[in-house]
């Protein structure tokens, strides 16, 4: 059991009258107190960011004042600790005061010495709490910043929807295309929570056998069904007190999109087979490559479970999508690659850097993480420019050649990139790049490239 973080002074003292009187005192002057007759097993029911301060007596039986300051401040040395002694203790306080003690009293005091000293203790106790979450705001996202590389806009907007949510008890559902970092931006959820100390399960649900789907996420009883000679904790079980990331959860069939509606509504789990409902304290995140929405309109994923599901929504920009982030990335999985292999690092040179911006990354941070372990190996730098959904019509070919060649290409590959994003009009194509739609107009003549290649009705003459 814990003291509630509401309590501001603990009141430690043997003397029943002593401690009537001081905590009438703290209480009149609107203090919250918990008056307590002995230290014994107090340090244990305080977590060390409790934000309030300890008054104690310190000759008392058992464990007295001095044993208690000791104990209090091998879990936590900032922890003000204020002692209360008699006429003959007073060499033993200015001992407590240089083993850490915030203050002193000696009987008889008066009642504003005691307020005095322990709301200038309650001032101390709050800076310095505010100093540590300070700290930790600060290693969380440099942190961040380690697991998640990257300056784009994008970027910083998904590190700064992490940090927001990672916090709070909401279920997420992760939208993003195969190798964007699903399960990394998963991590960073569970690890800067406050369930950081209790379970990550990742299970990816289209790698399961349908007829193993059940019994793996919610377990079974002995008996359950064939061949289950014995029970088996389910992974939302095994999750408890953690966080349970569930990968590709448009694959999950609508049997099992019922259950795990309940069970993110009620919080409960029943084991295949069983009767009992086993209550659960557990996060979901749940990450899909799909468009949930289509998949409802189409009868293919509960609309229910994709309501209850898109509460909190963090999109994860592809790679093409990111600009230099791609050299910042490359670089960063190169040096770590060299550094495993006990190889020399390899610096780019410019036509290889130019080849990693103009490339459209179909298999966005998992194949640049490839990419950049066989450079590091020293192995040529080879990639496949087709596009992410597989279209023929403006796919842009890698060529070598001098610079004007090189930019030309790498102009047609931006372009014909965002022709395959916006497939709308002229007009939201122009913008996105930044150039006049005259413009646009003239370089997709220039290109050969057209809205009829990327599967739009559009057509570059409508410029509105």
């Amino acid at each position: 059991m814990t003291i509630d973080n509401r309590i501001q002074v603990v009141l430690i003292d043997d003397d029943p009258h002593l401690r009537q009187a001081l905590s009438q005192t703290l209480d009149l002057a609107g203090l919250k107190i918990l008056p307590l007759a002995e230290a014994k097993g107090l340090a244990g029911q305080l977590e060390r960011d409790w934000p309030g301060v300890v008054v104690s007596d310190i000759r008392m039986p058992g464990m007295d004042g001095l044993e208690l300051l000791t104990e209090l401040h091998a879990q936590d040395p900032e922890l003000p600790v204020l002692l209360i002694t008699g006429h003959g203790d007073v060499p033993l306080a200015v001992q407590a005061m240089r083993a850490g003690a915030y203050d002193f009293l000696e009987k008889p005091f008066a009642s504003d010495a005691l307020l005095d000293s322990v709301r200038r203790a309650l001032a101390l106790r709050r800076l310095v709490l505010d100093n540590r979450s300070l700290r930790l705001a600060l290693s969380d996202r440099n942190e961040l910043s380690a697991r998640l590389v990257g300056h784009s806009p994008s970027m910083l907007r998904l590190r700064e929807q992490i940090g927001a949510l990672a916090a709070t008890k909401a279920d997420v559902l992760i939208l993003g295309e195969t190798g964007a970092g699903k399960e990394v931006v998963a991590r960073a959820l569970h690890d800067l929570s406050g369930r950081r100390n209790g379970p990550f399960v990742a299970i990816n649900a289209g790698a399961l056998a349908e007829s193993v789907v059940e019994s793996e996420l919610f377990g079974h009883e002995p008996g359950a069904f064939t061949g289950a000679q014995k029970r088996r904790i389910g992974k939302f079980e095994f999750a408890n007190g953690g966080t349970l990331f569930l990968d590709e959860i448009e694959s999950m069939s609508l049997d099992v999109q019922v259950k795990l509606l309940r069970l993110l509504q009620e919080r409960v789990v029943e084991r295949l087979g069983g009767n009992q409902l086993i209550p659960l304290d557990i996060r979901i995140i749940a990450a899909t490559k799909e468009d949930l929405r289509q998949a409802a309109d189409q009868g293919r994923f509960r609309a229910d479970l994709y309501y209850r599901l898109n509460v909190a929504p963090l999109r994860i920009p592809p790679l093409r999508e990111r600009g230099e982030d791609a050299l910042m990335l490359f670089q960063h999985f190169a040096d770590e690659a060299s550094a495993r292999h006990g190889l020399p690092p390899h610096e780019l040179q410019p036509g290889q850097r130019a080849l990693l911006l103009r490339h459209t990354w179909p298999g966005n941070v998992r194949e640049l993480q490839n990419a950049a372990e066989r450079f590091a190996l020293g192995l040529e730098l080879a990639l496949d420019n087709s596009m992410p959904d597989g279209s023929a019509g403006n796919r842009v070919e890698v060529v070598s050649g001098g610079l004007s060649e090189q930019v030309e290409n790498f102009e047609k590959t931006l372009i014909a990139a965002e022709l395959a994003r916006s497939h709308s009009s002229v007009r939201s194509v122009a913008e996105a790049l930044g150039i006049p739609r005259k413009t646009l107009h003239d370089k997709l003549r220039k290109h050969g490239l057209s809205f009829a290649d990327s599967g739009s009705s559009a057509h570059p003459d409508d410029l509105d």
